[in-house]
């Protein structure tokens, strides 16, 4: 395909016939396991097809690779998440402990959140979390980061406008 060529499901369909096989095999080196490895070479696919604008597509595999890349960072963070909310649930007593469809839901959930403050300055998405999770005020807040408040009310602003508008 050249490069001024805009891509149809056809084009996607045969990039994913000639390199599907080597993604996966590239994917399951990095993760060293196959099933994760075909998860993401096919969230790989996915992404590509969810693209709205037409793909560029001069090199076949290095936005294979691009594309996955994203695709992996976003994995591991995930499951680092879910590890950090697994040891949380550890430590709780028996007694207030969640059911498993509640803590189902809640992992959702913080995945969810997760993934709308993605981009963010940490500063900003501390701010946000702190408050809406935590309940604390601007002031304490502020006193936490080092800032001020009214540096504190724009960063939760904008992390507010950055869930609201996020797709």
């Amino acid at each position: 395909m050249s490069a001024t060529d805009t891509p149809s499901s056809f084009d996607i369909q045969t990039l994913y016939t000639d390199h599907h096989g080597w993604l996966h095999n590239w994917l399951r080196k990095k993760l060293g396991c196959g099933s994760s490895a075909a998860d993401l070479a096919h969230d790989t696919f996915l992404r590509l097809l969810a693209k709205p604008e037409p793909l560029q597509i001069r090199e076949s595999r290095a936005l294979l690779v691009t594309v996955a890349r994203s695709v992996l960072s976003n994995h591991f963070r995930r499951q680092k998440l879910e590890r950090a909310y697994l040891e949380v649930l550890a430590s709780l007593p028996e007694q207030v402990m969640p059911s498993l469809e509640d803590q189902a839901i809640l992992l959702e959930t913080l995945l969810e959140l997760d993934r709308l403050l993605d981009g963010l300055a940490q500063p900003v998405r501390q701010a946000f979390l702190w408050s809406q999770l935590d309940g604390l005020s601007h002031a304490e807040i502020a006193g936490r980061l080092g800032t001020s408040v009214t540096t504190v009310k724009r960063y939760i602003v904008k992390a507010g406008v950055q869930c609201v508008f996020a797709q």
